[in-house]
């Protein structure tokens, strides 16, 4: 399993060209070697491979907008061939389809054609999670729905699997074989709500939910951290990195 960083945790320093350089030369300085490219500014897709590459950096997946994924599929999949990228992350359902089944059986039905070819270009459409997949209608969870479709994968993330109510090593376990990627982040209690922590320094279980990553075949684990609640998102991203670094390379 590799690690690598998601670029939404430090989404404010990537909307141009100039930051977005400095922002990946800090990642690669911390070790890591892969990105996830979610949330930056209109840089085109050859200078973001460019910079990247100078860095000695890879894009396994990104965050795209869903309605390009959805109605310029074609597009979508040149762009992510530039990027070198196998994996094409919707990063949340639309609000359009969420809250009802039938806005969720409306999803699964909008997304099968994009997903079949994005499957024939040699690439994987990649669905992840937020807590409101947990939520349940006629008795069966909005993932399992989501799950019917076979060309969709998952990218599980740790603190919101655990925020839906669920468990994130037993959800491994379950969609073994459709997680190739997962994001990692910790949750802790702090302040009198449940916050987002850096990998290892919050409660989840991390050694029941790193034998689940290898018992599914997990390729690549993704650093997140939506809101760095103590120091800045670079520091937060490289005390998960120790951290992981320590445990997995033992």
């Amino acid at each position: 399993m590799k690690l690598g960083a998601q670029l939404y945790t430090v989404r404010e320093f990537t909307q141009n060209e100039k930051d977005f350089a400095e922002t990946i030369k800090k990642i690669a300085d911390i070790g890591y070697t892969t990105v996830q490219v979610s949330a930056i500014g209109p840089i085109p897709p050859k200078v973001v491979a460019d910079i990247l590459a100078s860095n000695g950096v890879s894009c396994v997946i990104t965050h795209t907008n869903q309605l390009r994924i959805k109605d310029d599929t074609d597009a979508v999949i040149e762009e992510h061939n530039i990027l070198g990228a196998d994996y094409i992350g919707i990063g949340m359902m639309p609000g359009e389809y969420c809250g009802s089944l039938d806005g969720v059986k409306r999803f699964v039905a909008d997304y099968t054609q994009a997903s079949e070819k994005i499957n024939a270009a040699g690439k994987k459409l990649m669905y992840h999670n937020h807590a409101l997949e947990f939520e349940k209608f006629d008795g069966k969870l909005v993932m399992d729905y989501i799950a019917e479709c076979p060309h969709i994968g998952f990218t599980l993330d740790t603190y919101w699997v655990q925020a839906g109510g669920a468990d994130p090593a037993a959800w491994l376990t379950k969609m073994s074989g459709r997680v190739p990627v997962i994001h990692l982040k910790d949750m802790s209690w702090r302040d009198g709500s449940f916050k987002m922590s850096e990998v290892m320094e919050g409660n989840l279980n991390w050694e029941a939910i790193f034998d689940a990553c290898a018992y599914s075949g997990v390729k690549w684990a993704f650093v997140e951290q939506d809101d760095a609640f103590v120091g800045d998102p670079f520091a937060c991203l490289e005390l998960s990195y120790k951290n992981l670094e320590r445990v997995l390379r033992r």
